[in-house]
């Protein structure tokens, strides 16, 4: 009784705090809304009203943002192939994500936004669409969410966990409450060893823990079809050329300066940049242009010309194509204490890697990657032109590089069968 009377406290106490904050969620929306306007649209997925009818959906799969549905991808797919009888709805939090959905699977599944955690928009949710499983992708512990899918008996599993020691320290702070909250969960599948302790230390049961390795190295191999070969005509020549991907505000400038020093002792290289969000596309153009380089964009030009300095990648899905396009990648989040993006989507496309080294919410792969000798680490913008040169000159380093990034990816898979062979047995019955 004390025990139940201390949860529903500690509920109340959250969930009254997150209603004083209601007008903050709409300042967010209207501010996020300025730099990209899809966050002015479809404001009632995020308080869960739904105006229009929707089937019921036993599947229920949550991945925040770009990076999460690509990690979840090939599982949606097996899913998808194993049973199709099941509708399945994917939530997203951010409009990346959404158009990430709907570039892999279309009308197939159904996607909206994830509501706030607020009990009722979650309840609302949940009524609505009548999940009979919920799998929650890598690192989202929404109390009031975990809570409503116990009460209305919804096991719910945490797929590709992870938990950095920052994040770790941000949910102590609540951590009376996640406790209690990850004590309803079925199971927690961790990316590693490291992964699962946290999240023992934040309250999971142990019994309910299992490491079944990184839905990341389960990704599907790259088909870049003629991309490459279209790519390479429209050069026109055979020139160094390398991509900044997944970069942030403030590391702009470290890219462009280690673009003008390399073009110092290579004149012909090329840039090919991808910001990490849309709103920073028209800012990179702008950005590059005012550096002296000449500029041409995707969704402008099409493809880089023989002339050109700096390709910015200004639009969503084709990352991994570009990718292979290059001979070095820089992934970015990590000169600047972001924690990095994924390391695996250039090991895919044999492309040396170079980060950063803020690489905290990738530190099993990056470890990984290092003692593979598969990765190079930069601590500035001077370090990381040394890298490209260094690279630029030594085709069997680049090699070695990219052949020690493939091996290590083809060894890491199998998260992929261990996860399936866990949730397969909750999965809803067939109708006969």
């Amino acid at each position: 009784m004390q025990a139940n009377l201390t949860e529903r406290v500690l509920r109340g106490l959250y969930s009254a705090a997150l209603y004083l904050l209601v007008p903050v969620t709409l300042y967010h929306l209207v501010w996020r809304g300025f730099r990209q306007r899809a966050y002015l649209q479809r404001w009632d997925e995020r308080y869960a009203s739904y105006p229009q009818a929707m089937p019921v959906a036993p599947l229920w799969l949550h991945a925040v943002s770009v990076g999460e549905v690509n990690a979840a991808a090939p599982l949606v797919n097996r899913l998808r192939a194993l049973r199709p009888d099941l509708q399945l709805v994917v939530t997203t939090i951010t409009p990346t994500g959404s158009e990430r959905v709907r570039a892999l699977w279309g009308d197939a599944v159904i996607h909206v936004y994830l509501p706030y955690d607020l009990p009722g928009a979650v309840g609302r949710f949940l009524e609505h669409f009548h999940p009979a499983l919920a799998l929650i992708v890598e690192t989202e512990l929404w109390p009031n969410l975990l809570f409503g899918c116990r009460d209305r008996g919804i096991p719910t599993y945490i797929l590709n966990a992870r938990l950095s020691a920052r994040s770790l320290r941000g949910y102590r702070v609540l951590g009376p409450l996640i406790r209690r909250a990850l004590g309803s969960v079925h199971r927690v599948a961790a990316q590693s060893e490291d992964d699962a302790r946290r999240f023992l230390e934040l309250g999971a049961l142990p019994e309910r823990m299992q490491v079944t390795g990184n839905l990341k190295f389960d990704m599907a191999t790259v088909d870049t079809g003629g991309f490459v070969d279209e790519f390479q005509a429209a050069l026109g020549t055979v020139r160094p050329v390398w991509i900044a991907a997944s970069t942030h505000e403030d590391e702009e400038a470290a890219v462009l300066a280690a673009h003008r020093t390399l073009r110092g002792s290579h004149p012909g290289a090329l840039l090919l940049w991808a910001p990490r969000h849309p709103e920073r596309f028209r800012a990179a153009v702008q950005g590059a242009r005012d550096a002296g380089f000449t500029v041409a964009s995707r969704s402008e030009e099409g493809w880089p010309s023989a002339d050109t300095g700096v390709f910015v990648i200004d639009t969503l899905g084709e990352l991994l194509r570009f990718y292979a396009c290059a001979q070095v990648a820089f992934v970015g989040g990590s000169l600047q204490a972001i924690g990095g993006h994924n390391l695996l989507e250039p090991a895919a496309t044999g492309t040396a890697i170079l980060s950063g080294p803020h690489l905290h919410n990738f530190a099993d792969i990056a470890r990984r990657l290092r003692e593979a000798g598969a990765m190079r680490i930069v601590a500035d913008a001077p370090a990381l032109a040394a890298a490209l040169r260094t690279l630029f000159d030594d085709a069997g380093a680049r090699r070695q590089l990219a052949d020690n990034a493939a091996r290590l990816l083809e060894a890491g898979r199998g998260a992929l069968a261990r996860t399936l062979s866990m949730i397969e047995p909750a999965l809803p019955a067939r109708i006969s």
